[in-house]
């Protein structure tokens, strides 16, 4: 851990506690977009972890573990530093959409370019100024277009140090989850920086159940690296889950759901059905592997290729 750390030109010695905000840009009208970044620091040498949310900006749960967090002042580590960054797509929450206003996704924008799209901007803004100090991170995400997660670590298994800090963290279930192209945590890996990610809920809607398994869940990961006295036991025994699949609607309709988020199913048993909505089709789904219900689309009326449920196995 470094004995300074220096966000926004700011100096931040150990034993301080610092709210700094990163200006990205403006809006039309003139108006200046900020970033708030908590910094927590301890007097002891330790890592330096990184609690991030509002990646997109409709993801309001992780939004709410960081600010619960924060206000509870359950932040202050024993050893170590840690960074907390409840809304990173600022934009998108203030419009109540995933993206910035140019359209682009924040987390397929890494590592950003200080000259392109506003997207890329706040990817490249983050880089520079934050992430040189990490060691690991939890980004906070949350299911979207009216899909909701059951909660969940998603990692690359095969790093051992994902793996031990999913396990420590302890949700409900372990998803290994490869990289993708332009995400936080793609770019982090090149640099040896282990970030999990965990999922709950849906967009625009507060999970409580979710929202307290990702205050534990950092409690537990905070423990375990030595930064927190205590934290709570799991309240369900974690499943690791290698492989998932999506089962993705071949007709448009009315989609009805026989299931329920968290449910274990079996290969080709009922899970819902699609109509029409006159009466005269209807369309029986079934189950596409055994498999536990991770993901589960809460939208009544589907179009062709929708994603309608989520099974890891």
């Amino acid at each position: 851990m470094p004995e300074t750390i220096v966000i926004n030109g700011k100096s931040i010695d150990r034993g301080e506690k610092v709210l700094t905000k990163l200006v990205v840009s403006k809006l039309p009208s003139g108006t200046v977009i900020e970033i708030p970044v908590y910094v927590f620091r301890s007097v002891h040498d330790g890592p330096v972890v990184l609690l991030l949310a509002g990646m997109h900006g409709d993801e309001v749960n992780g939004t709410e573990i960081i600010r619960r967090m924060i206000t509870r002042k359950m932040l202050y580590p024993l050893k170590g530093t840690i960074i907390a960054v409840p809304i990173l797509n600022i934009y998108g929450f203030l419009n109540f959409s995933r993206q910035v206003p140019d359209g682009k996704d924040v987390n397929r924008s890494f590592p950003g370019n200080r000259d392109g799209s506003l997207a890329s901007r706040v990817a490249h803004r983050f880089m520079k100024e934050v992430m040189p100090y990490i060691d690991y991170g939890v980004d906070f995400h949350t299911g979207g277009a009216s899909r909701t997660n059951y909660p969940q670590i998603r990692c690359v298994m095969a790093n051992k140090k994902n793996e031990e800090l999913a396990r420590a963290f302890s949700a409900p279930f372990i998803l290994n989850a490869s990289y993708r192209q332009g995400s936080l945590r793609k770019e982090a890996s090149k640099s040896g920086k282990s970030i999990l990610v965990f999922e709950t809920g849906e967009s625009l809607r507060f999970d409580d159940r979710g929202i307290k398994e990702g205050i534990d869940g950092t409690c537990r990961l905070l423990h375990h690296l030595g930064m927190m006295a205590s934290a709570p036991a799991p309240q369900e025994e974690t499943k690791v889950c290698m492989k998932d699949i999506w089962l993705r609607a071949k007709n448009a309709g009315l989609f009805r759901s026989t299931i329920k988020i968290g449910d274990y199913v079996k290969k080709n048993q009922n899970i819902g059905s699609i109509t029409d909505p006159y009466g005269e089709m209807e369309v029986r789904l079934n189950a596409p592997a055994n498999g536990y219900v991770v993901g589960l689309n809460n939208m009544p009326v589907v179009n062709q290729g929708d994603a309608l449920l989520h099974i890891a196995f």
